[in-house]
């Protein structure tokens, strides 16, 4: 039966259609707002995938070149690998949806979103969440939603929901916030250092309205909402559990604590090894469950000791950083180096500074756009202590790399003041917790070492959640076995004049309000302790001077008009400057050029070649020339490398001249003064005037 579903959200109307289209999809919708419509389907295994220990959740959203009008570059003309923003959009669309399923749920599900048609104002990502949980809802999947999410900008000092293309531009805050009635469920963000409060009340703003479209989401499950799948959950036999917990608690103690990574994996693979071997005759066939029980031992103690005993799995308190180094200009080809260590989590930050044409094209369903700061975050298996052949970059690399950029965006240089590309590649050399946020501080570093002149630095801390019912403890600084076994994951980045960027994961339910408002209190302070005790130290200030390896860059400003000239003939005259000085130059359609070389006499050099085409007289103006040609009627003097005009015989002197070589000779200098143009374009000189000028100074 098809069904058609409205509701008004901040002036705008969204439109939800029903039974109409993709009818054999468990839930199916046609999402729209403005002139942006989205399909959205979800489908549900009817069996739970063997073997599985964990939900198969994928969720993938598509963008479409037609939904913009566009028909994709390149040579096959069809949409191959998604692109990084389609890629960023599939992780928002999971992370607020994944913890909503019942533990030990392993059937398949799959959430397609498929952007069919888009506008500036409207832009697709939210609509996709919205229309992913009200899929889900309808489905037959077992999802406790739903969620709402809503967009949340800064605008003149005014929160803004959904703002439209005009407010995002002007907006000091870009914040994605998902949540069910009851709790933030997500959170992903950039700012232009905005406080801690700001923040907090920006996440409070959005949830009001998230909290609308979760009732307007009730009333169309209730009215063609499927039946929901009775979920079969495995759960171990309550003997063995009572048996593995008595025989087990000591060892599993014992495998915790330990500070080293490697130590941890190491006993617990014996703890395992042990327990199991100890119940085989008994329970012969029960490795699994042995496991699991072990498992949830495990999170058990830990969240013992965290919140009932103040002690973490390496003796921390909640508000302790682990041992901290870090170090610049590590490696002597590169432009910039910064090695950031934090416990057993490393990273190395590499930057490399380029001409503006290297900046990446965006290639998008939106109009081409580039992106003159790039982030890569790459996380090989080493880093973990792992042997396993490399693959392509996953969706987890694409997100750190992109909350680095969020997080660095704010103090980047403008390009006016600094007009290079920039690149930063981030190697996890090794991990354990917190390698997004070790990245942001080692890219700052880097940066500061290349020469890149930040407005300010920028740190990153998470922070993590241990929740028994109302208690709760957060801690800073969470290694891998407190995110492993943790609710949270809360990502905070910042200077000391505010926030950049965060990002907040969860396993649970959902967050209160009080929670996320502790989770900033302590990063703050953690912030500003990680850049003033530790990466201030190892270099306090970005660099006066670029690396000798770098590109030296000249930015200047010509007349649009003269473009064509500079270009010249099928790109001659620019080809021509840059084979005799060795230096790149770039000209946009504005006249504005950058020009580029690997020392500054080249760049010079390149420069002074576009300044004499460009080259045009002040009227008025004295200029010291060179006679290149003498006529019966006067002389020509250049006043500039191809650039001269005519000093009549009459304007050589305050005196009758009856021959120019009784003045001026070929090769001559002399000081003339700029009169104007003729009607033909012919510059006019006057050596007489001149000559009275300089008489009366």
């Amino acid at each position: 039966m098809q069904k058609k579903f409205t509701f008004e959200l901040a002036g705008r109307t969204i439109t939800v259609e029903t039974g109409k289209y993709a009818e054999q999809a468990g839930g199916a919708i046609l999402i729209s707002c403005g002139y942006t419509a989205l399909l959205v389907c979800a489908t549900v295994a009817k069996q739970a995938r063997e073997g599985a220990d964990f939900l198969p959740l994928s969720c993938d959203y598509e963008e479409k070149m037609y939904a913009a009008g566009k028909i994709p570059g390149g040579f096959i003309k069809r949409e191959g690998r998604p692109s990084e923003k389609a890629i960023l959009t599939s992780r928002l669309i999971d992370r607020p949806i994944r913890p909503l399923f019942p533990k030990g749920f392993y059937n398949d599900v799959q959430v397609v979103a498929t952007a069919m048609s888009v506008e500036r104002d409207v832009t697709p990502d939210v609509l996709a969440m919205n229309g992913a949980s009200i899929a889900l809802s309808i489905s037959e999947a077992p999802f406790a939603g739903p969620i709402g999410a809503v967009s949340v900008g800064y605008v003149d000092g005014q929160y803004v929901i959904n703002p439209d293309f005009e407010q995002r531009s002007r907006s000091r805050l870009h914040l994605t916030v998902a949540g069910t009635a009851d709790a933030v469920m997500m959170v992903e963000a950039g700012a232009n250092e905005i406080s801690e409060q700001e923040m907090l009340d920006a996440i409070l703003f959005g949830h009001e309205y998230i909290k609308q479209i979760v009732e307007w989401i009730k009333t169309i499950q209730a009215e063609v909402g499927k039946e929901k799948i009775v979920p079969v959950i495995h759960t171990p036999d309550e003997e063995l559990k009572a048996k593995v917990v008595e025989f087990a608690r000591a060892k599993v103690e014992w495998q915790l604590d330990t500070f080293d990574r490697k130590e941890r994996e190491v006993r617990t693979e014996q703890v395992k090894a042990e327990t199991i071997a100890h119940f085989a005759e008994e329970y012969p066939d029960s490795a699994a469950d042995i496991d699991a029980v072990l498992y949830n031992l495990m999170k058990e103690i830990l969240r013992d000791k965290i919140i009932n005993k103040g002690i973490r799995p390496d003796g921390r308190t909640h508000t302790q950083i682990r041992p901290i180094w870090s170090e610049v200009g590590i490696l002597p080809r590169t432009h910039g180096s910064a090695v950031f260590t934090r416990g057993q989590t490393q990273v190395l930050s590499i930057a490399t500074l380029a001409t503006l044409s290297m900046s990446q094209k965006l290639d998008t369903i939106w109009e081409e756009d580039t992106k003159r700061f790039m982030h890569h975050y790459n996380m090989p298996s080493y880093s973990t202590g792992e042997a396993r052949a490399s693959r392509s970059t996953n969706r987890r690399e694409y997100g750190h790399g992109a909350l680095v950029e969020k997080a660095l965006e704010a103090v980047i240089p403008d390009v006016e003041d600094f007009p290079y590309a920039i690149r930063v590649v981030s190697e996890v050399l090794s991990s354990n917790g917190s390698t997004s946020q070790g990245s942001i501080c080692g890219t700052t570093l880097a940066l500061m070492d290349a020469g890149v002149p930040l407005k300010a630095p920028v740190a990153g801390i998470s922070c993590g959640l241990i929740q028994d019912g109302d208690d709760f403890t957060t801690f800073i600084d969470i290694q891998g076995v407190e995110d492993f076994h943790g609710e949270m994951d809360f990502k905070v980045a910042g200077t000391k004049a505010g926030i950049t960027a965060i990002q907040m994961d969860l396993k649970n339910d959902g967050l209160k309000h009080e929670i996320v408002k502790n989770a900033f209190e302590i990063t703050k302070e953690a912030r500003y302790q990680i850049l003033d005790e530790v990466m201030l130290k190892a270099i306090p200030a970005p660099r006066k001077e670029l690396a000798k390896s770098a590109p030296k860059m000249i930015q200047m400003k010509i007349n649009p008009d003269k473009i064509r000239e500079v270009i010249g003939s099928g790109g001659k005259t620019i080809q021509k400057i840059c084979a005799d000085t060795g230096a790149k130059v770039d000209i946009d359609d504005d006249g504005s050029v950058f020009i580029s070389a690997v020392d500054s006499a080249a760049a010079y050099a390149a420069k002074k070649m576009v300044d004499d085409i460009c080259f045009v007289p002040e009227v008025g103006k004295l200029y010291y020339g060179k006679v290149v040609r003498i006529l019966p009627i006067g002389a020509f003097v250049e006043i500039a490398p191809g650039h001269d005009g005519m000093v009549h015989i009459s304007k050589l002197e305050n005196h009758r001249v009856e021959k120019v070589e009784d003045v001026l000779n070929l090769g001559d200098m002399t000081w003339v003064k700029f009169m104007g143009f003729d009607e033909k374009g012919r510059a006019n000189f006057s050596r007489k005037d001149a000559l009275k000028e300089m008489a009366n100074q």
